[in-house]
Order: C-alpha cells, then structure tokens, then sequence
C-alpha cells in the first residue's frame, strides 16, 4: 500500500479510497495526499469528499485507485 501511496503522492494525483473508520464502518473517499509520516502509518490528506483536511491510518485504507486526469491543485 506504501508504494502506491508514494506513487500518488509523489505525481500529485488524487486518489479514490476505501477506507475504515474506528467504528468499522467503510467509506469512499476522494481525497489528495498532502504528507505521508516516515513510521508509514498516517496519511495527511485533503478530502474532497468531507471538505476538510483529515489524518488516516494507512492500515485502514482497504484499497485505492488513481482520478484520471485530475492532479492537486
């Protein structure tokens, strides 16, 4: 998961995820990835879909997959 994260990161592209929150419920999320920690174990994200900036555990991202032409900014 690190390496695709990393990937997206690193071309500034936004990601569609699915992800788990702390009460086990899944969510889809659009979101751009603004910083991820050394440790590999939280993602800073802007997300569109919530509008706001949130932190998410990388453990709890069940899958991503890249926006086609759309890139941060």
């Amino acid at each position: 998961m690190m390496r695709e994260l990393n990937r997206y990161w690193e071309r500034q592209q936004s990601i569609e995820m699915i992800y788990l929150d702390r009460n086990g419920d899944t969510s889809r999320r659009i979101v751009r990835i603004l910083e991820l920690d050394a440790a590999g174990q939280r993602m800073k994200a802007y997300c569109y879909t919530r509008g706001a900036y949130r932190i998410f555990a990388i453990a709890n991202i069940l899958a991503v997959a890249p926006i086609h032409g759309r890139t941060a900014g």
